[in-house]
C-alpha cells in the first residue's frame, strides 16, 4: 500500500519556475546576453539552489555584475510572476489527500526566495504536509541525501512511497533509493498511474 507521495513542484504542480526557456524569456525582455547570462548562471545555480547564497547574490552575479537600466527588485518581481499553477495537478493532489489522508511531500530542486513565494503564492500547504526544498536543506537532487532527508521525515518505507518527477533521471534516482518512481509526462497517465496504486482522486 503506497503511504505517501513524494512530489517534484516545477513540470509536475506548477511551471518550472527559473529554467532555461524562462531564463532565455527574462533575456529577452531586459535586453540582456542571453548566452553570457546562461553560463554565469550555469556557473552559481548549484550552489545558490542548496542555499548558500541569497538570491541577491546570485543576482550580483547573472545580471548586476554591470550596471543596468532596471532596478533589482523589478528583475525579482519578473522571475517571481513567471511561475503558473498546472490546475489538474493540484486538483488531483487535492482530491487524493481529501479521500485517502495519503501524505505528501514536495521534493523541490530551488533557491530559497522562489521557493517561498511559490508556496505562499499557490497556498501548497493546503494539501502539501512537508516541502524539502534544496535551499532549505542544502542538497539538490539527484544527491541521495535529500531523499534519505525526506525518508527520516516522513518515517515511511521506502516501497511505500511514489516518487513523481517530470525528469527521468530524477526519477530514476529515487527509484535507486528504493521508492517507487513515476516519471510524469501527463496529467492523464499520471493519473491513472496513482489510481492503479489506489490512489484515486
Amino acid at each position: 500500500m503506497i503511504k505517501a507521495i513524494f512530489t517534484d513542484l516545477g513540470g509536475v504542480c506548477l511551471s518550472n519556475g527559473w529554467d532555461t526557456a524562462t531564463r532565455k524569456k527574462a533575456a529577452k525582455h531586459f535586453k540582456l546576453d542571453s548566452v553570457e547570462m546562461e553560463a554565469r548562471h550555469n556557473m552559481i545555480a548549484g550552489i545558490y539552489e542548496e542555499g548558500k547564497l541569497s538570491i541577491d547574490v546570485y543576482l550580483d552575479f547573472v545580471v548586476f555584475h554591470k550596471p543596468q537600466e532596471f532596478h533589482r527588485e523589478t528583475f525579482i518581481a519578473y522571475m517571481k510572476a513567471q511561475s503558473t499553477p498546472f490546475q489538474d495537478m493540484l486538483d488531483l493532489y487535492r482530491a487524493i489527500k481529501a479521500k485517502t489522508g495519503c501524505r505528501i511531500l514536495a521534493l523541490s530542486n530551488e533557491g530559497r526566495e522562489l521557493a517561498d513565494h511559490r508556496i505562499s503564492r499557490f497556498d501548497l500547504p493546503q494539501f502539501i504536509d512537508i516541502f524539502i526544498v534544496s535551499s532549505y536543506v542544502g542538497f539538490r537532487k539527484p544527491d541521495p541525501n535529500i531523499f534519505k532527508i525526506a525518508l527520516d521525515i516522513a518515517q515511511i518505507k521506502p516501497h511505500e512511497i511514489i516518487y513523481i518527477d517530470d525528469r527521468e533521471m530524477l526519477a530514476e534516482a529515487a527509484g535507486k533509493m528504493g521508492l517507487k518512481s513515476l516519471w510524469h509526462r501527463s496529467y492523464r497517465t499520471t493519473k491513472s498511474t496513482l489510481a492503479r496504486h489506489g490512489l484515486k482522486g
